[in-house]
């Protein structure tokens, strides 16, 4: 069976910029689709299938860098950001909010396709990082199988897939020091890329979920040298 080729989602209110570069991309090799706005690019990511988002920071309504924050906290898929030569700091706060990469405008076309693929090369390997086993650690059960975590007396709280592959690992070695490189290799199956957030944004989240005080970490403590740390027994859920 032949696999489909990836699939990018260009999102830009610009009708001029979003159908040629629809069009390049096409000729690269790739599928696209296209949106006009953050919903209708919401729909085409609900409805699946999407590899990589170009996205537009400044658009009307709900604007790129909203979205960009939406798509981190919800999903795993990449995503290179457009952006005004004078958007310094939207490039900034986007690359900080967990954005792969950015190209100004105006742009080559060739420049954005050397991006797009470089960033495909280091996307994580879709396979589970470890086995699907329910464990303890501190007050949470994490349910690798269902990507939830819970505590007693409260809802469930969903893991992205990065999210509970980068739990997984921390749990199999409670107590050591894991250094980024080695979170990298284990959880988006790469090497570590120059400028590549991917650990730091995954841990930032996790904390949000399991901490009491993210910005006072008690469970998943930061280590001089660049390495994390889970602090807790942890323990197969049933034991005694």
């Amino acid at each position: 069976m032949d696999t489909l080729p990836q699939q990018i989602l260009i999102v830009d209110d610009a009708r001029d910029i979003r159908e040629p570069l629809g069009q390049y991309m096409r000729k690269q090799g790739f599928r696209t689709r296209l949106a006009a706005d953050a919903a209708q690019a919401r729909q085409a990511l609900a409805e699946g299938g999407i590899d990589l988002v170009i996205l537009d920071l400044m658009m009307p309504g709900e604007d790129g860098l909203s979205l960009c924050r939406w798509m981190v906290a919800n999903t795993d898929i990449p995503v290179i950001m457009l952006t005004a030569m004078a958007g310094e700091t939207d490039r900034i706060v986007g690359l900080e909010l967990g954005a792969d990469d950015y190209v100004v405008k105006p742009f080559n076309p060739r420049e954005l396709l050397a991006r797009v693929r470089a960033v495909l090369r280091r996307r994580p390997d879709p396979q589970p990082a470890t086995p699907d086993r329910p464990r303890i650690f501190g007050p949470w059960l994490h349910d690798p199988a269902t990507h939830r975590i819970c505590r007693e007396g409260a809802a469930p709280v969903t893991l992205t897939t990065g999210e509970n592959r980068l739990l997984a690992v921390l749990l199999e070695q409670p107590g050591q020091v894991l250094s980024r490189t080695y979170l990298l290799e284990r959880v988006m199956g790469r090497e570590e890329k120059a400028f590549d957030r991917a650990i730091d944004n995954h841990i930032s989240r996790l904390r949000k979920k399991i901490e009491s005080d993210p910005s006072a970490p008690s469970l998943l403590v930061t280590e001089r040298g660049g390495g994390y740390r889970l602090v807790a027994e942890v323990r197969e859920a049933g034991d005694s």
